[in-house]
């Protein structure tokens, strides 16, 4: 199944203003391998944009072509109105990164490994501890990084990638081996940073994350990008064809599941006919998951992984 394309430019729900990235038919080759294969998509100040695919889909190759880490085949890319490759380092000092890899100093402290990243990029005075304070582990910044949980390492390093002030901020899977609560701390100072203005792209394997955190989500496949939309704009979309959207789950009183199809008339009034009688405990609508929406366009889940490519090649 493939779904309509609507312009990389145009989302009723993304922030408005300039684009902090432009990217335009970017490609890039490995020998015989086309990893990333004529890609186009914008994300805007306050935007949190989402590359969602398997590993080997071509998400950590983009990453590394808009952060300067590797030259594209083909295309262009701009991050912050600088070109990638004729404006390299003006592109680079207006970004950072969070990796999943928490390549920490673990015998330093917190304060020192921050302050070691605050010395290299000339940030001011008091930047070290604004952060420490901001991401929620001013309290332990004394501690050696041995100590610390992997949550509190995580935050740690997010603290890092924003020790420039980043406009665009590049974040890859950010949550993968957190516990819910320190999940639920980051994506609370992602949506912060959102709101505050700062562009970020975001990848990740979970699409619950996906869905409650980004304005618009890319699908890639096999280099190429299959969908581009809101996470709703998707969901309504498969829904539409499945028909699942137009039926609900109520949970009564008595602990019985029935499903009900909306828009029927005499269902309608027996849904009706529960409300009043005060016996519906929940309601659930039975749209298309944003998984269910990837498995449909891509035609398996995130969790299986392709056989004949590698996110390192790609």
């Amino acid at each position: 199944m493939a779904l309509p394309q609507p312009s990389a430019h145009a989302s009723p729900s993304a922030p408005p203003g300039g684009a902090g990235v432009v990217v335009e038919d970017l490609s890039k080759r490995y020998g015989d391998v086309e990893a990333v294969r004529g890609i186009s998509f914008d994300a805007r100040p306050g935007e949190v944009f989402g590359l969602l695919g398997h590993n080997g889909a071509g998400k950590t190759t983009t990453i590394r072509m808009l952060t300067g880490r590797t030259p594209p085949s083909g295309g262009s890319a701009t991050v912050g109105g600088h070109d990638i490759v004729a404006d390299r380092e003006a592109a680079r000092g207006l970004l950072n990164l969070v990796f999943e890899d928490q390549n920490l100093y673990e015998r330093l402290s917190g304060r020192d490994n921050l302050k070691l990243f605050a010395d290299l990029y000339g940030a001011p005075a008091g930047r070290t501890d604004e952060l420490l304070e901001r991401v929620g582990i001013a309290g332990a910044a004394g501690r050696k990084v041995k100590t610390y949980s992997t949550g509190m390492k995580q935050r740690l390093v997010l603290a890092r990638g924003l020790i420039n002030d980043p406009q665009v901020l590049f974040l890859d899977e950010p949550t993968r081996g957190l516990d819910p609560m320190s999940a639920r701390n980051l994506r609370s100072i992602v949506r912060d940073l959102s709101d505050q203005g700062t562009t970020i792209v975001l990848t990740t394997h979970d699409m619950v994350e996906a869905d409650e955190l980004c304005h618009r989500v890319a699908f890639l496949s096999e280099g190429r990008i299959i969908a581009l939309d809101t996470p709703q704009e998707l969901k309504l979309h498969v829904g539409g064809r499945t028909g699942a959207s137009r039926s609900a789950r109520v949970l009564l009183d008595d602990r019985t599941v029935h499903t009900v199809v909306l828009d029927d008339p005499e269902q309608d009034e027996r849904l009706s006919a529960w409300l009043r009688e005060g016996r519906v405990l929940t309601v659930h609508s039975d749209e298309p998951s944003l998984a269910d929406v990837f498995v449909a366009l891509a035609g398996r889940s995130l969790d299986e992984d392709e056989s004949t490519r590698t996110e390192a090649a790609s």
